[in-house]
């Protein structure tokens, strides 16, 4: 399974409604319903599990859209 597979289906687990076809740079918690802080330290939690990171403040702030997670990514030396 390649990174972003792994990375949608962290989307999918913590969002069920989305489809893989609405998982592009376009998505961020300003049009996914529920998007909250909740949702993402949830998302977070996900990806340090995942990937074996570890994202510092900064980064955790970020996690509001689907580029910004890809850009965490490919900053802690994850290849997408």
């Amino acid at each position: 399974m390649s990174n972003v597979e792994k990375l949608n289906n962290i989307l999918l687990e913590v969002f069920p409604f989305l489809t893989v076809a609405e998982l592009n740079d376009n998505l961020d918690k300003n049009n996914v319903d529920g998007w909250d802080s909740v949702h993402q330290l949830s998302i977070v939690s996900s990806l340090e599990d995942t990937f074996d990171i570890m994202l510092d403040v900064e980064d955790i702030l970020k996690v509001d859209s689907y580029a910004h997670i890809k850009e965490i990514l490919i900053k802690n030396d994850v290849e997408l």
